[in-house]
């Protein structure tokens, strides 16, 4: 038997982050069967509600994964984990990865959200960096990352299999606790 990740609640003005349950399965669906949501994180399109039930037991209650929600709904629109970091493994280091319900694009909900996370990493977890990998051609999650203080630290070339199996460029985007705690607020 697995344990369960429990994460806490984080909330802002415009969204909540919060755990996963299995009732989320239904609106984790209505997005993640979008075409454009999956693909652009690194996932393929789901197919129906039990693969999304799938994904949330297998997948975002195993690790610290939240359901990004709507504050106004309630509705979850999105999700946002940490994992374990590749490339910065000897020290306090973790990656963020995020999706987002593709109606909810350009309405700061996932920079929100983001946020959300990252001051958590820094100010609860102590970590000393967080990395972030995006396909190069994903402008608004480069957007969202550098709104949110991550440093662009150049292209991976050939460093990602995707689902279909191309392998892609990865942008790689970091930002150090020195860089959290001195920017500008």
């Amino acid at each position: 038997m697995f344990q369960r990740v429990r994460v806490p609640v984080l909330e802002g003005e415009k969204v909540i982050l919060r755990n996963w349950t299995h009732k989320d399965a239904g609106d984790l669906y209505e997005y993640a069967k979008d075409p454009r949501v999956g693909p652009a994180a690194g996932w393929p399109p789901h197919r129906s509600r039990s693969e999304s039930g799938f994904i949330i037991e297998e997948v975002y209650l195993r690790k610290m994964d939240w359901a990004i929600t709507d504050a106004k709904t309630g509705r979850p629109i999105g999700n946002i984990g940490l994992d374990d970091e590749a490339i910065r493994v000897k020290i306090n280091s973790r990656e963020v990865g995020y999706s987002i319900a593709a109606d909810c694009w350009g309405r700061g909900m996932a920079t929100e959200a983001l946020g959300l996370v990252v001051q958590y990493s820094f100010e609860v977890l102590g970590l000393e960096s967080l990395t972030l990998r995006v396909e190069p051609d994903n402008m608004a999650s480069r957007r969202v990352a550098e709104k949110c203080g991550f440093i662009f630290e150049g292209i991976l070339r050939k460093s990602y299999k995707r689902y279909d199996n191309v392998i892609t460029d990865m942008a790689c985007y970091s930002i150090l606790d020195v860089d959290y705690y001195e920017r500008d607020m």
